[in-house]
């Protein structure tokens, strides 16, 4: 896998340089509905005053409960996101990053950053929010390999 960051078990698949961007939106996606989840628990939980807003003993512990997965759902994709970021930032995947720490050669890390181009692609900027492939400036070179069917196809470069 070109540019392997590591092996997520939400998508059963290795996230690398040709799905960063499905990987990064998975995480956003989900970001966000955690929040506004969040949200609409608070607004009915705290913000409802009169008597027609009593809920059942089942109904408030299926809330609690709610509000338990979607904080633990919101802390843990902040975590990732947080995670992501710095590994775009840096230029290191998270497997590269583990192994310079292991071997004490963090410091001596030499990657640019990543293009934000090369994760969501060439296409217009609120296209990189939709769930759509990404189209690369250099497809050989953000893959780091060229497919024989696409040489043949672009004239045998």
């Amino acid at each position: 896998v070109s540019r392997m960051d590591h092996h997520c078990p939400w998508m059963n698949n290795c996230v690398g340089a040709a799905n960063s961007k499905s990987f990064i939106l998975f995480l956003v996606y989900t970001w966000i509905g955690s929040a506004f989840a969040l949200l609409i628990f608070g607004c009915n939980y705290f913000m409802c005053a009169d008597d027609s807003c009593e809920f059942s003993g089942g109904l408030v512990l299926l809330v609690r409960f709610m509000t338990v997965i979607c904080t633990g759902s919101l802390l843990f994709t902040s975590s990732m996101l947080s995670n992501v970021t710095f590994g775009v930032m840096t230029g290191m995947g998270t497997i590269d990053r583990i192994k310079s720490r292991v071997s004490s050669t963090t410091h001596k890390a030499d990657e640019a950053p990543f293009r934000l181009e090369d994760i969501f692609g060439i296409g217009h900027r609120f296209t990189w929010f939709l769930p759509i492939d990404p189209i690369f400036p250099d497809h050989d070179s953000v893959l780091g390999y060229s497919m024989p069917q696409r040489l043949l196809r672009e004239g045998g470069e």
